[in-house]
């Protein structure tokens, strides 16, 4: 059994590193040291989480709570653990600290293995109910009682969700295949299961046990696949260059859904593979009704505004998501699900099946069902009927469009060609991308009582899975955005930047990389101040970055690329 004590010694060595090939190689060799039974538990612990999102467990812990922990296990007063976490900023560090030189020692110890953490820390996650706040106190302070300093760091950092190690699903996958090939030739299998279930560390575990197992890989319902992922050009013209005669569909700017149904059960996620179901009553009611025993669909959520007779926007339609009130929520904002994907129906995975097939089945299913409707779409061959659709999609208040390859299979985790959009902003000298806040400034001037000034965003470089700063942003916020932001941020403040994070420019205060916002700029530019695709100590920048809006629905794996602006940047400034 793999001890945690051998783990946290990885986990130490790693944080001091930034290159991916020496983190993929240490891992590896963890990796060679792991077993079947074990494996998926130490893949859930390096991805921060102790189950795949759509489970719905929570590591469900609070800072306080382990603050007392921390006390209990060390023999210091609350009060002392506080004024030890003020000065280092990191509560890991704070126990390591208190534990190296604890004032008590619990009776009887044990060395840890990776399954005993993992369990303890699933029992707290499970924990609710009356008692359950002093239940998760109790199992973290056992732990933290068996833990050296080193683990107590990571145990601590673990439940609180900031393990922050650097190690992005990327560098897991490689070190997996490293460790039983010697190459990463296996990469690329290991991806296509681990996007086709949303769940690494079951991939992880049925690769040990019989590494064929990969290639049996299938879609099935309540394992929710990674979203496809869109790409994007400027004009009508380059995208019927690109790839022809296209199915071509309305782009809805509201919550993206995949909803599940098998045996009278149905289960509906968001775009982060969360689950909503008991948000929506409707849509699971309609979805109830549909023939097929087992289905999986995509679709784009709208609230509709019947007095207007147009879509409310996508802020309103977030109201939807609400935990309390939802009957009253579903008749003030009724909501349409307008279906663009089908990815698997009665037994049959339809993921390799060509778009225009599935296309073919959504029409006939979703055609008269009520709220759930086939979205709008045309086969087109010509840009100037692509350009009459892409207007008549703003006339109705909606994003733009979306071109869709009429051949392609559905690419989950991928942002491929497959699927292109044109938004409304694009061939202006506006534009948007999605990024993540990394970390933000001080207020001056007018900015002063607020205590907000702007945010630092990154983007992402796919390859890596490292973030990438691509903005320094001070303007279209309101000011009761701005006191929002604040409260909101000063929650997630970490001492030190996010080590995935490639930076040159400090931020006042850094933040864990959690929320992501859409940005519109007006142009990008070459800068020396940020990493995003940076060649030659040169990144690239957006020209007046302003915030759009907060992107709740989105999460990391959401946000532009690196790759994507550079892409971006050559159709601004064609070489």
């Amino acid at each position: 059994m793999l001890l945690f004590s051998d783990v946290a010694k990885v986990f130490d060595e790693i944080e001091k590193l930034s290159g991916r090939l020496e983190m993929t190689d240490i891992l590896a060799e963890l990796f060679k040291k792991t077993d079947a039974k074990e494996i998926d538990k130490l893949v859930y612990i390096m991805q921060g989480i102790v189950a795949p999102p759509y489970s719905g467990i929570d590591l469900g812990i609070g800072e306080r709570f382990a603050v007392d922990a921390v006390a209990s296990a060390s023999g210091y007063s609350v009060s002392q653990v506080d004024a030890e976490y003020r000065k280092s900023g990191d509560l890991g560090d704070t126990t390591e600290k208190l534990l190296e030189k604890r004032k008590q020692t619990a009776l009887f110890t044990s060395n840890m293995n990776v399954r005993y953490v993992y369990d303890a820390v699933m029992k707290i996650s499970k924990s609710s109910g009356q008692g359950s706040q002093e239940q998760k106190i109790k199992y973290l302070t056992e732990l933290l009682n068996n833990a050296t300093p080193l683990e107590g760091r990571y145990i601590i950092r673990f439940v609180l969700g900031s393990l922050r190690l650097g190690v992005g699903d990327p560098t897991i996958l490689d070190a997996i295949s490293v460790a039983h090939k010697g190459d990463k030739s296996l990469r690329e299998e290991l991806e296509r299961a681990y996007n086709v279930c949303a769940d690494m560390g079951l991939v992880a575990r049925l690769f040990y046990e019989d590494p064929k197992n990969i290639e049996k890989f299938k879609v099935q319902p309540f394992k929710p696949l990674m979203p496809a992922l869109a790409e994007r050009l400027s004009t009508p013209e380059q995208i019927i260059e690109k790839i022809g005669k296209c199915g071509v569909e309305m782009k809805y700017d509201g919550l993206r859904l995949q909803c599940h149904k098998k045996d009278g059960k149905v289960e509906i996620y968001s775009r982060k593979l969360e689950k909503m179901t008991r948000m929506f009553p409707d849509v699971v009611e309609a979805i109830m009704k549909l023939k097929p025993n087992e289905i999986i669909f995509e679709g784009e959520a709208l609230a509709y505004d019947k007095k207007n007779k147009r879509y409310f926007s996508f802020q309103q339609t977030m109201h939807r998501r609400r935990k309390h009130g939802i009957n009253e929520a579903s008749k003030e904002f009724p909501m349409n699900v307008f279906v663009f994907d089908l990815l698997y129906i009665d037994g049959k995975d339809l993921t390799n099946v060509p778009y225009k097939e599935r296309r073919a089945v959504i029409k006939k299913l979703f055609k008269g069902k009520g709220i759930l409707k086939p979205s709008e779409s045309k086969l087109i061959s010509k840009s100037e009927k692509l350009e009459e659709m892409f207007l008549k999609s703003t006339e109705k208040g909606l994003e733009g469009i979306m071109a869709k390859d009429l051949n392609a299979p559905y690419t989950a985790g991928k942002r491929k060609f497959a699927w292109i959009k044109l938004k409304k902003s694009y061939g202006k000298s506006v534009d948007t991308i999605d990024g993540v806040i990394v970390g933000y400034y001080r207020g001056h001037g007018s900015r002063t009582e607020f205590e907000f000034g702007g945010l630092l965003l990154a983007v992402q470089n796919s390859d890596t899975g490292r973030l990438e700063t691509i903005a320094k942003i001070g303007s279209g916020f309101t000011e009761d955005e701005m006191m929002k932001l604040r409260e909101t941020l000063d929650k997630i403040k970490t001492k030190n930047p996010p080590t995935i994070l490639d930076y040159k420019l400090e931020a006042d205060f850094w933040v864990e990389p959690k929320y992501v916002i859409e940005v519109a700029f007006d142009d990008i530019t070459i800068s020396s101040i940020h990493t995003c695709a940076a060649k030659d100590g040169k990144g690239y920048a957006l020209r007046f970055p302003r915030m759009v809006a907060l992107r709740d629905d989105k999460g990391i794996r959401d946000i532009t690329t690196s790759e994507e602006v550079d892409e971006m940047h050559n159709l601004q400034h064609p070489r």
